[in-house]
């Protein structure tokens, strides 16, 4: 019997791990939350899949999405990460990667964690949509757009609407599997 999964992920057998037992998933932790925020950040212009390939390359790279080291990181290990052959080596993404961990901190100590932050534009519960085709899920929202604005207004970098409806797809705050997909009530059954 053939699994009907979404569209974007057949034929590859690490995407359809990934999409199996990761995306759509509700991320409540503030580690993995920020680890797909990274991730995220670092596909911009490129393929999910690229990223995925390379994910535990950065996960080596930056000490496992450590964000209190990463918001430390002298110039020295930028200098490192620029020469790693394993990760996506693109200078103002790396820059922005320390930045970006600065920003988690500061939203951690004014709200107590980025999760009650970052759940808080949907009410803390899953929007769930109805896809028929991923092709129709659309690039960004009202909501992404303004937690992409917020983002940015406390300093995040590489996080555009599209960026941050990829990470809110990624992490459960939106239920975008395809209705006729496997996951699609598994997910919904989830979020009650």
């Amino acid at each position: 019997m053939t699994i009907q999964r979404c569209g974007w992920c057949t034929g590859d057998a690490l995407y359809e791990a990934y999409h199996d037992t990761e995306w759509g998933v509700p991320v409540y932790d503030e580690a993995t939350l920020f680890e797909f925020l990274i991730l995220e950040t670092f596909q911009a212009g490129l393929s999910w899949i690229t990223i995925l390939r390379k994910r535990e390359n950065f996960s080596e790279a930056l000490d496992n999405f450590d964000y209190k080291k990463i918001a430390n990181y002298p110039d020295e290990k930028l200098a490192e990460l620029m020469n790693n052959p394993g990760i996506i080596r693109n200078k103002l993404k790396i820059k922005a990667t320390v930045s970006n961990a600065k920003a988690f901190i500061k939203i951690q100590e004014e709200f107590g964690t980025f999760s009650k932050y970052i759940w808080n534009f949907v009410d803390h519960k899953p929007i769930q949509n109805a896809v028929l085709n991923y092709k129709e899920a659309p690039p960004t929202t009202a909501v992404s757009d303004a937690l992409s604005k917020d983002l940015k207004k406390r300093g995040f970098k590489f996080t555009g609407s599209t960026v941050i409806y990829a990470h809110m797809q990624a992490t459960g705050m939106v239920n975008d599997h395809e209705i006729t997909c496997f996951r699609y009530n598994q997910i919904k059954e989830l979020n009650p």
